[in-house]
């Protein structure tokens, strides 16, 4: 059964989800946006931004800290530039410990390091400071990894910090309204669940397709000047 807000409110992919939001991001065309998706998912939104507003695109990788009991229950957050965010109420819930935290930080922010070098190849990291950044990702459940990667950016001193996804639960997109400038959330389901229910094909997104979208955005912007 598709899910339905106000009405009849789904989108068919990723891509039909980046033109939607693009749409309500219509005003920063021209304006020297930098366009940072969140992979793996996140990048497929972000691209078809980037590309309505013809603006550049980068990558900004923030992995999920796994629980001492789990690894798909997250405590927090961290960027591959050391910018975290802790769920202090699950920490404290589980107990977790200082070395723990210390040693999944350390794992996670050296895979987003490993990350986002495979991802940009041998094209070194866009300007943030002074632009106007523009956070994607294809949605938020518990919000922590864009948590951490608006701390993350907020580092270069952009002039101005917008978090844009398609889909977001009521909590995760009120705590990040206090962390960014703007947030733009086209749907905010009280009964959110998981991010795919509210989308028709939520296929995994591979790292080649990452690579290749952002190479591409590289070439057409390249090609324009």
């Amino acid at each position: 059964m598709k899910p339905e807000v106000q009405g009849e409110v789904v989108f068919r992919d990723r891509r039909d989800a980046g033109d939607a939001l693009a749409a309500r991001l219509e005003r920063y065309r021209g304006s020297d946006a930098l366009v940072l998706g969140l992979p793996r998912g996140g990048m497929v939104v972000a691209a078809q931004v980037a590309r309505a507003l013809d603006a550049e695109l980068d990558v900004l990788v923030s992995r999920k800290l796994g629980s001492p009991i789990s690894a798909e229950l997250g405590i927090g957050a961290v960027t591959a530039s050391g910018a975290r965010f802790l769920n202090e109420d699950v920490v404290r819930e589980l107990e977790v410990s200082e070395p723990y935290i210390a040693a999944v930080t350390k794992v996670q922010q050296a895979e987003a390091q490993r990350r986002e070098a495979l991802f940009r190849g041998d094209r070194p990291p866009l300007t943030m400071a002074g632009r106007t950044v523009i956070l994607v990702d294809d949605g938020l459940a518990t919000g922590g990894t864009m948590q951490a990667a608006v701390r993350a950016a907020r580092q270069q001193s952009p002039a101005r910090l917008v978090v844009a996804v398609p889909v977001g639960s009521p909590q995760a997109c009120a705590a990040l309204r206090a962390q960014a400038d703007e947030v733009i959330c086209l749907q905010e389901p009280e009964y959110f669940g998981a991010v795919g229910s509210w989308y028709e094909h939520f296929e995994q997104t591979e790292d080649s397709e990452v690579t290749e979208l952002l190479a591409e955005a590289h070439r057409r912007l390249r090609e324009q000047r």
